[in-house]
Formats: C-alpha cells, structure tokens, sequence
C-alpha cells in the first residue's frame, strides 16, 4: 500500500523545485523557450509577449502543483485498488 501523504508531499516539492528551475531559466534566457519548443517538441509558435513577474510566478506554480497533485493522486488510488 502506498503512502499518500508522503507521495504527495514528495510530488509538491519535486513539481515546486522543477517549476523554479524552469521559471528561472525562462525568466533569465526568454529565448529558451522558443528553443525548448522547437528542438524537443519539433514545433513553432509565436508565443507574444514575455511576461515574468511575481503572479504568472505564482499562478503558474499553484496550476502546476494541482495538475500534478491529481496525477499522482489518481495514480495512489489506481494502485491501491488493482491487485497485482
């Protein structure tokens, strides 16, 4: 049986420090995601504007740990119910 408060906590910090990384690197290189698109998912886009600051930070980091949160989520609850 898989410990779900654990897992979860391990998926926030992990989804939390991997987002920073990201925002960071974006925020820093904004060319870096263009490239990002186009070398490892082999397409353009026209993206608009760069915009960083503290809400896209924050709003993006909220989206990212909920959509990760009810992966994993399903994820526990899918393994705890199939018997191998």
């Amino acid at each position: 049986m898989i410990d779900t408060k654990q897992l979860l906590k391990v998926t926030v910090a992990w989804v939390s420090i991997v987002y920073v990384v990201c925002f960071v690197g974006v925020a820093l290189f904004p060319s870096i995601r263009a490239a990002t698109m186009y070398y490892a998912f082999h397409v353009t886009t026209d993206f608009g504007e760069n915009i960083a600051t503290l809400t896209t930070f924050i709003s993006g980091l909220v989206v990212w740990n909920a959509v990760a949160l009810v992966a994993v989520g399903l994820f526990v609850y899918l393994s705890n119910k199939i018997k191998a």
